[in-house]
């Protein structure tokens, strides 16, 4: 069998990208872009069309919406502030965000919103980077009191962009804790969380620190908050497919769009664009300890600490039935047991990805993850959002064809 220089087979890396044209000629997936790379080698394929009715064809500098994508990139911002002993991992937040001290939490996760205990303790930085701090998106209680207040003061981002972040402070402390601080793993809201703990910490927008301590470090120029002008021709439009007939939907058009402008809150959580070019001098930085070529970007303790499970046994052991038990919302997407810091942390091999790789995946139609047994990385960029199974059998697809085409 023929080989890459690094470890892909020849035979493999047709494969794969057979297998990501057959999606696309499907018409499901008007286009992507996609990158390996192991060790020297690196491999990018751009296929099919920016719109889902043809027009401008994907490149390799396409700018997509990361979605959820975010989340172990906006991390990292904070991990800065570790290494430089701005934050400790036990510290309470209450003296950087004291909309949060003094919690009331429900007695029952069902249960009327004043029908409360007081917290046991204070939330912790901890807590906010395990995303354990007590709030979050439960798909298990979608129907529950708390749930519908959380997205009727649209906390979550998921109906319209986010208020500014001082007033989505103070929505977010007029609600009872779901759990108590540390308890049990929830999704999403502690990755925004993150981001205005890091501008209240350090002072400046948590975009100036991530764009000055990673982002500019590692060149990752396409990457930030909003597209440009002078870019703007390079965002594609992003579609959320209608459920039930497939038909293409925008959910967000490029020029006028909701990332045509400045935010008034930055979403370390969601709310990053960035291309794959970008995403991969980032992943292998992680991949690298925390080193780029000679510059050193995170210690090699705070890369161990993102990329390594932080979740006990019980709180893994809720993620994974929660991954299980929404296959009709994620379609599969989700299931890899443990969650480090931003990012999820495979405990259990599910499928053809091994234990310890890292990452996560987006609702968008992105995925990006690195392992660092293999010294690989993978991300996957569309513009077709997970309204619909076909971006995620796709994802699916290009990590089962990925592995095959490591071949040593």
């Amino acid at each position: 069998m023929e080989h890459g220089n690094s470890g892909f087979s020849t035979a493999g890396l047709r494969r794969w990208r057979d297998v990501l044209a057959r999606h696309v000629d499907s018409g499901k997936i008007p286009g992507l872009v996609a990158l390996i790379s192991r060790g020297d080698e690196t491999h990018v394929e751009a296929i099919g069309t920016m719109r889902h009715d043809g027009g401008a064809p994907m490149r390799r500098d396409t700018i997509f919406r990361m979605a959820s994508t975010s989340k172990p990139l906006g991390v990292s911002a904070a991990m800065v502030l570790l290494d430089e002993c701005r934050l400790r991992l036990d510290d309470p937040v209450d003296p950087w965000l004291p909309e949060l001290a003094d919690r009331q939490v429900l007695k029952r996760i069902d249960g009327p919103l004043d029908d409360t205990v007081p917290a046991r303790r204070p939330i912790t930085v901890r807590d906010v980077l395990t995303c354990t701090f007590g709030l979050g998106m439960d798909l298990t209680s979608m129907n529950t009191p708390i749930m519908g207040r959380i997205f009727e003061l649209g906390l979550t981002g998921h109906g319209g962009p986010l208020p500014d972040p001082d007033e989505w402070m103070r929505l977010l402390g007029t609600l009872p804790l779901m759990h108590q601080p540390g308890e049990q793993w929830q999704y999403h809201i502690g990755s925004d969380l993150l981001g205005v703990l890091v501008a209240r910490v350090t002072g400046q927008s948590y975009e100036t620190v991530l764009r000055e301590r990673v982002l500019d470090p590692l060149g990752m120029k396409d990457t930030g908050f909003h597209v440009s002008a002078d870019k703007i021709d390079r965002l594609p439009p992003s579609y959320a497919p209608d459920p039930q007939t497939g038909e293409f939907t925008v959910w967000d058009e490029a020029a006028g769009g909701r990332f045509s402008e400045p935010p008034a809150f930055q979403a370390g959580g969601g709310g990053v664009v960035s291309t794959v070019d970008d995403y991969h001098a980032y992943f292998r930085m992680l991949l690298n300890h925390g080193m780029h070529g000679s510059e050193r970007i995170l210690s090699r303790p705070a890369v161990r600490l993102m990329t390594t499970n932080r979740l006990t046994a019980e709180q893994e052991t809720v993620r994974s039935a929660l991954a299980r038990n929404s296959v009709h919302v994620s379609f599969g997407q989700g299931q890899q047991g443990g969650w480090g810091f931003g990012m999820a942390v495979r405990t259990y091999r599910g499928d053809y990805a091994p234990i310890g790789q890292f990452g996560w995946d987006g609702g968008t139609g992105t995925s990006a993850y690195a392992d660092p047994n293999a010294q690989l990385t993978g991300i996957l960029l569309t513009q077709v959002g997970l309204s619909v199974p076909a971006p995620a059998q796709l994802i699916h697809d290009f990590w089962t064809t990925l592995y095959q085409a490591v071949d040593d």
